[in-house]
């Protein structure tokens, strides 16, 4: 009988730790005070749409580039003033795609070129407008 109740009250004591474990609290999600800031929604554009535009943006948005039938990867990007704006290059990471970018870094304006390895695609001219939030 004693042995029944020892091996009945570690059953319970395990059940409880294990119970203990489960209660644990996630930490709660970033939000943009945590992070530093406000989030500022990204500019979608085609690429077929820059050539000769003007993108503004505000600096630490983005410009999200879409390729349309073209891979993601296939286009590189010169930026004329890196102070103002940076190239984020598309690529895929698994079954995951992401798009080819600008990154506004400083108030200013720069032009920026996009060439496609896959030739015959005249190379994308535009400029970007970057201003502080």
């Amino acid at each position: 009988m004693k042995l029944t109740r020892i091996a009945a009250c570690a059953v319970l004591a395990a059940a409880a730790l294990s119970l203990a474990a489960c209660a644990t609290s996630a930490a709660p999600a970033p939000t943009a005070s945590s992070i530093g800031g406000d989030v500022i929604a990204p500019v979608t554009m085609a690429a077929d749409d820059l050539q000769g535009a003007t993108v503004d943006l505000l600096v630490g948005q983005v410009l999200n580039i879409t390729t349309g039938d073209l891979a993601v990867d296939s286009y590189t990007g010169q930026v004329a003033d890196a102070e103002v704006a940076t190239f984020v290059e598309g690529r895929t990471d698994g079954s995951a795609e992401f798009n080819p970018g600008v990154e506004a870094v400083g108030a200013g304006t720069t032009d920026v070129t996009m060439t496609n390895s896959d030739g015959g695609i005249q190379p994308l001219r535009f400029t970007v407008v970057v201003t502080e939030k």
